[in-house]
């Protein structure tokens, strides 16, 4: 018998969420190029995949998908600026040996999409969210007076990524569509970027291997959001909710136990309260959700 919809969905945000969880070890490959040097090849690279692959799928029909008003493109020109700056400061963190703090920014950003929604869409927060964020507050006040500042990586990588969430979540753009506009507006920086440092590049990061892989950073880029695409139009937004926390706790789990990254004690107390306030807010929808699947 072949796979229901709901059934290829899962296993596509599966696929989605680990692989992110292991994209660190895929940019420690090339860990000896710049950071801004592999964001600029993946933004360029991304583009191109991206646009074969909606090409194939979607033919003439893609042209039509792709007018927006300037509002839009304006809209998806600052989503471009937040999400490249996230990749940019992620890719820099884990070659500088801090994927620890990645996996902490992305365990925060359910916590800090609550607060957006508070912030701007003026929602209530029940008691169980209110308890949560208190906890993550003090959680991460302790990690920062650990630190003797507070931990920007991961603050940035939350605040960045939940900020690209809001301002997409006002534009009414199909996602792969706007993600394509979004690499093809910073693919000419990107270039310039390329054409005034290209010479500046140590002759060992210009190998054949290193090329390539930083020509299938593009793939790495829309593989995985092709999937994620395809999971979210057959699943519950919940389910994808519980999913998404598979991609930190593989970086997590890689950086403690592969890469020998420092696990103190402060990080102990702050990702148990970042883990407790996940399960406080995540406790009620997962319970309807089984609730209403038996």
């Amino acid at each position: 018998m072949g796979l229901t919809k709901q059934q290829k969905g899962l296993a596509a945000g599966i696929f989605c969420f680990v692989f992110w969880g292991f994209v660190p070890m895929y940019f420690k490959l090339i860990q000896a190029v710049p950071a801004a040097t592999i964001i600029a090849h993946r933004i360029i690279w991304g583009a191109l995949f991206l646009v074969l692959f909606l090409l194939i799928r979607e033919r003439r029909a893609l042209f039509k998908s792709m007018k927006i008003t300037s509002k839009q493109l304006f809209g998806l020109f600052i989503s471009g600026s937040l999400v490249s700056s996230n990749w940019l400061i992620f890719v820099w963190a884990v070659n500088n040996n801090q994927i620890l703090a990645t996996s902490l920014g992305y365990f925060i950003n359910p916590l800090v999409n609550i607060f957006l929604g508070v912030l701007f869409l003026h929602e209530k927060l029940t008691t169980p969210q209110k308890i949560a964020l208190l906890i993550a507050i003090v959680a991460t006040l302790s990690y920062a007076l650990y630190l003797g500042q507070p931990p920007w990586i991961a603050l940035f990588l939350a605040a960045t990524f939940g900020l690209y969430g809001f301002v997409r979540k006002k534009l009414d753009v199909r996602p792969l569509v706007g993600l394509m506009w979004e690499t093809m507006l910073l693919m000419l920086p990107s270039f310039i970027y390329l054409w005034v440092y290209a010479e500046n590049l140590p002759s060992d990061v210009t190998t054949n291997s290193t090329i390539i892989l930083l020509v299938l950073s593009g793939l790495v880029t829309v593989l995985p959001l092709i999937a994620f695409n395809y999971a979210a139009k057959q699943l519950p937004l919940s389910l994808i909710g519980f999913l998404q926390y598979l991609g930190p706790t593989i970086s997590f789990l890689t950086a403690v136990y592969y890469y020998g990254e420092a696990f103190t004690i402060a990080h102990k107390i702050v990702f148990a309260g970042i883990w407790l306030a996940l399960l406080i807010v995540s406790w009620n929808p997962l319970r309807r959700m089984l609730k209403r699947k038996y």
